[in-house]
């Protein structure tokens, strides 16, 4: 992986966290599996459901960046790890960090029969904003991406979701009743 700067993007903000998850994953697939599902598990947790599209674009960009962790950070006995918070107002960051400082993660074009090189290229398209920062606790790189859910089409204002009690089914949206 070549060295070079991702997108000169850059935001100021230091939202006060909501929610906050962190751990320690083993630098293999199995981890970055894991780490994938808890990311997607602990936001259901939090409030957005499994099927929205906040959780799956923030288990996706998780995926990406836990997939490069393990690909290209990796280095023999060492973890990787991740940091995921998410504010008050729904902003969600997530941060995984690596003991791989020489490998920074780029964009560029993938070949079109290529089989990889495209990982960055989605977490550049569904955040809002990314980037690398060298590590604080050690040796190595945090590669980060922050995004704000969407607003609601006016329709949706005002579901809530209903929790099935378990085995009960699938989450299920309803108006409030006044």
């Amino acid at each position: 992986m070549e060295s070079a700067a991702p997108p000169q993007r850059r935001t100021a903000r230091a939202p006060r966290p909501a929610h906050v998850f962190e751990m320690r994953f083993t630098s293999t697939p199995r981890g970055a599996r894991l780490a994938r599902r808890l990311v997607s598990h602990r936001l259901d947790a939090w409030g957005p459901p499994y099927a929205s599209p906040e959780n799956e674009t923030a288990t996706l960009i998780a995926a990406e960046l836990t997939a490069n962790a393990v690909r290209h950070g990796h280095v023999p006995g060492r973890d990787f790890h991740l940091r995921l918070t998410e504010a008050e107002d729904g902003h969600l960051r997530i941060e995984v960090a690596d003991t791989r400082a020489e490998r920074r993660p780029t964009t560029g074009t993938p070949a079109p029969d290529g089989e990889s090189g495209r990982g960055l290229l989605l977490v550049n398209t569904l955040a809002d904003d990314w980037g690398v920062t060298p590590r604080t606790a050690g040796p190595g790189k945090t590669v980060w991406a922050e995004f704000s859910p969407p607003s609601p089409p006016a329709a949706a204002r005002g579901v809530v979701w209903i929790r099935p009690a378990p085995g009960n089914g699938a989450l299920r949206p309803t108006r409030p009743r006044c």
